[in-house]
C-alpha cells in the first residue's frame, strides 16, 4: 500500500515536470527572503528532474566529472582527522552538484536565461530596501517563524557596523550576491535599451524599473565596503562597454578607476591632489586607512600563506572539510571561518587531485560558453547579449572566491550553481542543434 502511494506521489510529479522551471522560478523569487522554502523548492525540482531525465543526465560527461570529483571528496572526508566536520562538510558542495546535473537538463533556452535574470533582479529589491534601513534609517528585527522557515535577522548599523548586509550574516556576503544580480540586470537594462532605440518595444517600463533597480542595487553594492564587490561591478561594466564597443564609456570609467587607485596608492603628492576629488570612503577602504589596526592575522595574505601551508603538508587527501578554522585559530590565536580564496581553501582542505578536478571542470564550462560566444554570429543579438551576461557572471564568481568564499551562504551558492547550470544547458542545446543541423545539410 505505502509503495503505491510512493509510486502516485512520484508519477503525479513526473507528469507536472514540465512546469518544474515555473518552479524553480518562483524558488529563486522566495529565495533571499526564505532559504528554506527555495531550498525545498529547488530540491523538488532537482528530483522530479532526475527522474524523468536520468538518462539523459548520466549520459553528459562533465556529470561524470562531478561524480569523480564526489568520490574524491568522499575519500578526503574519510582520512581527515575530524571526520564528522568534514562529512558535514560534503552538504555544502554534493547536493549543489546534483542541482547542477538536473538544472543543466533542466534550462535549455535563452528564454529561460531572461526569466531567471528578471526574477533575480526583482526579487533583489526587498533585500535592497531592507539593507538601506538598516543602515541609514535604524531597522532591526528579530523574527523566527516556525524556527527556520523564516528567520530574519536585521541589525541594526549592518553587520559589521557600518556595512550594510540586509538579511545576509555578513556585508561581504551581500555584496557577493549584489554584484551577480547587478551583472545579469545589467544585460537585461542594455537589452531593453537595444530593444527601445529601435522601437520593437513600445513600452519603457520596463526599462525604467530595471534602470531603478540597477541604481538602488549599485547605491546598496557601495554601502556594503566592499572591495572586492566595487572591482567586479566596475570590471563588468568596463567588459559590457567593451562588448557593446563603447569607447567613450570605457574612457570614463577608466579615469575614474585610476583616480581613486591614484588616492589610494600613488605617492603623497600625487595621492593629495587626487584627494582633492576622491571622497576617502573610497580611497581609504581601498588601501586600509580606514582600518589601520587590523590585526596581521586578518590579512588575506597571512591566510592565504597559511592555507598553502597546510595544502603542502597533506597534498593528496588534505586535512578535511571545515578543518582549516580549527587549524587557524590553534596557530594564530583567533578566529576565522575561512582563509578567504575558495580554491586554496580547497587545496588545504581535500587535497591537490580533488582541486584540480574541480578547476578543470569550472574551465570546461568556462571554455564551452566562451566557445559559444565565438559562433555568436549564428545567434540572435539579443541571445547573444543575454548568455553573454550569464557568462560574465560566472567570471565575476570566479574573481569573487579568488578572494573569498561563497559557498558558506545557501542562497548564495544555490544561485551559483544555477548561473553554471544555465551557461551548461543552454550550449548543451545548441551544440545538439547545430551538429542536427550539420547532419542534415
Amino acid at each position: 500500500m505505502l509503495g503505491t502511494s510512493l509510486n502516485k506521489v512520484f508519477d503525479y510529479f513526473k507528469s507536472r515536470w514540465q512546469s518544474s522551471w515555473n518552479y524553480s522560478l518562483w524558488a529563486l523569487l522566495i529565495f533571499p527572503l526564505s532559504p528554506l522554502l527555495g531550498a525545498v523548492t529547488i530540491g523538488f525540482v532537482s528530483l522530479i528532474t532526475w527522474l524523468k531525465q536520468y538518462r539523459k543526465i548520466s549520459r553528459r560527461p562533465l556529470n561524470w566529472g562531478f561524480a569523480l570529483l564526489s568520490v574524491l571528496l568522499i575519500v578526503s572526508a574519510g582520512f581527515a582527522d575530524d571526520k564528522t566536520a568534514a562529512f558535514l562538510g560534503l552538504f555544502n558542495l554534493l547536493p549543489f552538484f546534483l542541482l547542477f546535473a538536473a538544472h543543466s537538463a533542466l534550462i535549455q533556452t535563452f528564454v529561460q536565461l531572461r526569466q531567471m535574470a528578471w526574477i533575480l533582479v526583482i526579487g533583489s529589491m526587498p533585500m535592497v530596501i531592507i539593507g538601506l534601513g538598516q543602515l541609514f534609517l535604524g531597522w532591526s528585527l528579530k523574527l523566527e517563524i516556525l524556527w527556520i522557515v523564516l528567520d530574519w535577522t536585521i541589525a541594526p548599523g549592518g553587520n559589521p557596523p557600518g556595512r550594510i548586509a540586509s538579511l545576509f550574516l555578513h556585508a561581504n556576503t551581500f555584496a557577493a550576491y549584489l554584484v551577480i544580480v547587478f551583472i545579469l540586470g545589467l544585460g537585461l537594462w542594455l537589452e531593453n535599451y537595444q530593444q527601445l532605440r529601435v522601437k520593437s518595444q513600445k513600452s519603457f517600463l520596463p526599462l525604467l524599473f530595471l534602470t531603478v533597480a540597477m541604481i538602488t542595487n549599485f547605491i546598496a553594492l557601495i554601502f556594503t565596503n566592499s572591495r572586492n564587490g566595487w572591482a567586479i561591478a566596475i570590471f563588468a561594466c568596463l567588459a559590457y562597454a567593451l562588448y557593446q564597443g563603447w569607447r567613450i564609456l570605457m574612457g570614463g570609467v577608466a579615469a575614474i578607476v585610476s583616480s581613486v587607485l591614484l588616492a589610494a596608492f600613488a605617492p603623497s603628492p600625487v595621492a593629495q591632489f587626487f584627494r582633492r576629488v576622491v571622497p576617502a570612503f573610497f580611497w581609504a577602504r581601498l588601501n586600509d586607512d580606514m582600518y589601520p589596526d587590523r590585526p596581521v592575522a586578518l590579512m588575506r595574505k597571512t591566510q592565504w600563506q597559511f592555507a598553502w601551508s597546510l595544502a603542502q603538508e597533506h597534498p593528496w587527501t588534505g586535512w578535511g572539510l571545515r578543518s582549516f578554522s580549527g587549524l587557524y585559530r590553534a596557530k594564530m590565536q583567533i578566529p576565522l571561518g575561512h582563509p578567504h580564496n575558495l580554491f586554496l581553501m580547497l587545496s588545504a582542505e581535500t587535497g591537490f587531485p580533488s582541486t584540480f578536478l574541480f578547476c578543470g571542470l569550472l574551465a570546461w564550462i568556462l571554455i564551452s560558453g566562451g566557445q559559444l560566444l565565438r559562433k555568436s554570429k549564428y545567434i540572435n543579438t539579443e541571445d547573444r547579449l543575454i548568455f553573454f551576461s550569464y557568462f560574465l557572471a560566472f567570471v565575476g564568481w570566479v574573481l569573487l572566491n579568488t578572494v573569498d568564499v561563497t559557498l558558506f551562504d545557501f542562497r548564495l551558492n544555490a544561485l551559483s550553481w544555477l548561473i553554471l547550470a544555465a551557461i551548461c544547458g543552454v550550449v548543451h542545446r545548441y551544440n545538439q542543434q547545430h551538429r542536427l543541423g550539420y547532419h542534415q545539410n
